[in-house]
């Protein structure tokens, strides 16, 4: 089973990037973040057309999650169910073939010590207690999408001038930890445990693509019992490449289920 994750920055803009890159990989699910557009205008025909059904939980111009499969979804659940976050189109979870995927877009924080960043924080708390409260260690679960975080001083291309500020803070070290230690398993680190592998380039830094200046904040995780059964995972930097690309790229995981 193919699972991807994907930071659109918009899917009406990079629709064109999208259809060639599902012709091509033919993936079972994708995740996409930052939608960006409400439910009623998300491109569904255009996936539809190419054999996916569709799972969306968008608003107007910002945030927006979506997921992607050929195989049909059920038990969508958007948002916490609560009142904490009762407009933040962040989450999305379903079932495909029994496989229960969360796809999130982590708050990017904007600065440290800003509202933004506490609320950066404590959906990042929310989210721990919303794994705890619907999932269990033992299932067969992937979480997966844009995290905002860079984890560890190999995640970014200059740990030593970025740790500190936002998405390679401590605060959010401690928090994904809280997350990761429910008995999840970064799968891409299963495979690619060295440095120099990134999700996410900076439009506002020249040729960052070419001089490999990323962040690696796009992640895929998975219970310990499926990760055992993952066979690969890997960032396609093809599509960054690409005309009108996001300023993110895929990440890719193949499970042998």
């Amino acid at each position: 089973m193919k699972i991807a994750t994907f930071n659109a920055a918009s899917v009406r803009a990079r629709l064109p990037i999208l259809i060639e890159w599902l012709a091509t990989e033919e993936p079972d699910v994708l995740a996409i973040q930052e939608t960006k557009v409400e439910d009623d205008k998300f491109p569904i025909a255009d996936f539809e057309e190419l054999g996916y059904n569709v799972a969306i939980h968008g608003q107007k111009a910002w945030n927006g999650v979506a997921i992607l499969s050929r195989s049909s979804i059920s038990s969508v659940r958007t948002g916490f169910g609560d009142e904490l976050f009762p407009n933040d189109c962040r989450i999305i979870s379903c079932q495909v073939n029994g496989l229960s995927i969360i796809n999130t877009y982590v708050p990017n924080g904007n600065t440290v010590g800003s509202d933004k960043f506490i609320y950066k924080l404590a959906w990042l708390d929310r989210f721990r207690t919303y794994l705890d409260q619907n999932f269990h260690p033992d299932d067969q679960l992937v979480w997966l999408g844009d995290v905002n975080i860079a984890p560890e001083p190999i995640d970014v291309f200059d740990s030593k001038r970025m740790l500190g500020g936002v998405g390679h803070h401590p605060d959010e070290f401690v928090r994904l930890k809280k997350i990761v230690d429910f008995g999840l398993v970064d799968v891409f680190r299963k495979f690619e445990p060295g440095p120099n592998h990134y999700t996410f380039f900076d439009f506002t830094l020249p040729r960052s693509v070419d001089r490999n200046l990323g962040w690696r904040i796009d992640h895929i995780y998975a219970t310990r019992g499926l990760a055992e059964v993952c066979t690969g995972c890997s960032i396609d930097m093809v599509p960054r490449s690409w005309t009108r690309p996001s300023d993110h790229t895929f990440v890719v995981a193949e499970f042998d289920l």
